[in-house]
């Protein structure tokens, strides 16, 4: 931890002197293109840019650009790294029902990638990660990994027609919409990648997409142990549209996996699924609301599941602080009869942890759940956002599950519909393009159900540091 700060530190204050004579040259009355920005996906980002000599330069730009051919700028070199420090305390995972207690540990994730542009149709990304929990007792696959390839694929990219087709092949990470059920999995330590052929085609306001993968499995054993295969795949196609500032989307999918494990039924799984998602904004309103059915068989039970999930806000931009108020509404199945032999549990697939909150004390399942919310911005460059939600079960004859799908003990075909009701204070800070700092503190009152089940009332916070290079 202390090289690592002491390198996080000098970095900065490079970075700072840097900035102090971009400063100098923008006063003289140039301007200079822009600095690409630090991106999510880092294989996104297009360094070319500065093969422009005036372009403002930041330490270390030799290794954002090494230029490999003296006719293009496209054909370069670029690395990166990010490095994400959490530390997490958490007085009752599961609220406190089996084995947890208080746990205070940090989770490290530490990536470093390579991407190769070979003019403007080739691209070969490669990214690495070492994962650590320190201090956390009980390890899960998604907290761990010492070393392993998180992404490492070919990209090739070609007009056709009047549109753009992008194709990848190899190991990858994608995620569609609020990543409510496909996502990369950010929240946690370890993130979701996929062994997968992605192929898009944009066209105007159009965007088609047909993918087929292998989930990666986590796994700590040694290091360059990730696996996928045949025991667990997902694949579909969608179809995208524009209006406007408003969006619409459409996918079919099926999720396969072998063994899997729900409380009234195990067995070889599969599910057909169809998904709508719909987003905008007009005015100071904006909206996103989606909605997935699933089909399927389990074993030699049927499965009949859904789920909705939406988020709404008005935004006062004329108002001090730039209010916005918003409200969140979601809603999943549950088994409701566990004899019937029909399951009505509702599977979210890859979900992001992010979407409810970080403590991880809601899943998707057999779930309602209502969050009104303030967020405010003091500064152009800090977000604070408040809220309290309340959340029931969708049938009590299914379990309380917690994230991903872990059904609390002692809860399923016991009275009371009713969870609980959670409280939620989170801060987003960013102090430079390369430095974003995150609070968020969580206190979850539970109902009687989980009480009943030997449960208590349950606290978490976390404190974040990201830098990005």
């Amino acid at each position: 931890m202390t090289w690592r700060l002491s390198a996080a530190l000098a970095a900065l204050c490079l970075w700072s002197a840097q900035a102090a004579a971009q400063d100098a040259t923008l006063e003289s009355g140039t301007e200079p293109p822009t600095r690409p920005a630090i991106m999510f996906n880092r294989w996104q980002e297009d360094w070319s840019v500065l093969a422009d000599p005036r372009v403002p330069r930041e330490p270390f730009d030799d290794l954002k650009y090494i230029p490999l051919s003296a006719d293009d700028p496209q054909t370069y070199l670029s690395l990166g790294a990010d490095l994400r420090d959490r530390f997490e305390a958490l007085d009752a995972a599961n609220f406190g029902v089996g084995p947890s207690r208080n746990n205070d540990y940090l989770i490290s994730r530490n990536e470093t990638s390579a991407d190769l542009r070979l003019g403007s149709a080739v691209q070969i990304f490669v990214q690495f990660q070492s994962d650590f929990a320190p201090w956390k007792t009980m390890i899960t696959p998604v907290d761990r990994n010492r070393l392993d390839l998180e992404q490492g694929f070919v990209a090739l990219v070609e007009p056709v027609d009047d549109g753009i087709l992008k194709l990848r092949l190899g190991r990858q990470q994608f995620a569609f919409d609020l990543q409510r059920f496909i996502s990369v999995r950010d929240g946690p330590n370890v993130r979701q990648s996929y062994d997968a052929a992605w192929g898009d085609y944009e066209i105007g306001p159009w965007r088609l997409i047909a993918f087929d993968s292998l989930p990666v499995q986590d796994r700590d054993l040694r290091t360059f142990d990730d696996y996928s295969s045949g025991r667990l795949t997902y694949g579909g196609v969608r179809v995208e549209r524009k209006f406007g500032s408003t969006a619409f989307a459409v996918y079919y999918s099926r999720f396969t996996q072998n063994e899997a494990q729900y409380l009234t039924v195990s067995g070889n799984e599969y599910r057909d699924i169809l998904d709508v998602h719909a987003s905008g904004t007009v005015g100071g309103f904006d909206w996103d609301a989606e909605t997935m059915g699933q089909t399927g068989r389990i074993a030699n039970e049927p499965i009949t599941a859904w789920a909705v999930g939406s988020l709404a806000g008005y935004t006062f931009a004329d108002q001090w602080w730039t209010p916005r108020a918003g409200l969140q509404a979601d809603a999943a199945s549950g088994n409701g009869n566990p004899n019937d032999h029909h399951l009505g549990a509702f599977n979210p697939l890859f979900p992001n942890g992010y979407y409810f909150t970080l403590a991880g004390f809601t899943g998707y399942v057999n779930l309602i759940h209502v969050k009104p919310s303030v967020t405010v911005h003091p500064a152009e460059d800090l977000k604070i956002m408040v809220a309290a939600a309340a959340q029931w079960r969708e049938t009590t004859a299914d379990a309380v599950y917690t994230q991903p799908t872990i059904p609390v003990a002692g809860t399923a075909g016991r009275p009371g519909q009713y969870t609980g009701t959670y409280g939620q204070l989170r801060c987003d800070w960013a102090i430079t393009p390369h430095y974003t700092a995150a609070l968020e503190a969580v206190h979850f009152a539970i109902g009687n159900a989980i009480r009943r089940a030997g449960g208590h009332d349950s606290d978490y916070l976390g404190v974040e540091l990201r830098f990005g290079w």
